[in-house]
């Protein structure tokens, strides 16, 4: 068994996965519709498309996503940075977030979406686990949205959506930096070097 190689430092178990992508999670509160940031998604499974959410448990928003089964992700740009970061102070139980964005539905009528984000989606409640301090909501996705000034050869384009990105513990937000390389492609070069 191989040693910790020297120059290596260990920097605990509390240890985050980074950058992460932050959303707006979308929820109907009554008749009014809820917002509150997150930093920890990913996408779940390939078919059917779903994503899972990791909220704590003493959220407003975990609440709803519980009695609602539906909730919303909404992908926000660098230019709505403020809005992003203020519905992640304020509890949603004690503030009307409602009003912070123009809102909109798709097929899903408890699911509230965000008309400035370069991509919303609407999810259906597909299984909540329960862990000691977070519900990991796993929801389906139903249905997606963007504009076409976000595409780029009918593909979402990074660039052109900009979106948030988000650091732990240092707690900094970040947009996405150069292309340098294809998924799935680069390591043909190594392959091609073995043969």
């Amino acid at each position: 068994m191989n040693k910790i190689p020297i120059g290596k430092i260990s920097i605990g178990k509390n240890i985050f996965i980074y950058p992460m992508p932050v959303v707006l999670a979308g929820t109907q509160a009554g008749d009014r519709a809820n917002f509150m940031a997150v930093g920890w998604i990913a996408r779940a499974n390939l078919n059917p498309p779903m994503v899972a959410i990791g909220l704590h448990k003493s959220h407003f928003t975990s609440d709803l996503i519980k009695k609602n089964e539906t909730f919303s992700i909404n992908v926000p740009g660098r230019d709505l940075m403020e809005k992003t970061d203020y519905c992640g102070l304020v509890s949603g139980e004690k503030t009307d977030k409602s009003k912070v964005f123009e809102v909109f539905y798709g097929t899903l009528e408890s699911a509230p979406m965000i008309q400035d984000c370069p991509l919303c989606f609407e999810c259906k409640l597909f299984q909540t686990v329960n862990l000691p301090s977070h519900y990991p909501f796993v929801g389906e996705i139903i249905e997606s949205y963007t504009e076409e000034r976000f595409l780029t050869d009918g593909k979402l384009d990074v660039k052109k959506t900009n979106p948030l990105l988000l650091t732990m513990p240092d707690n900094n937000y970040w947009t996405v930096g150069e292309h340098v390389g294809k998924a799935w492609g680069e390591g043909k070069k190594r392959t091609e070097k073995l043969l």
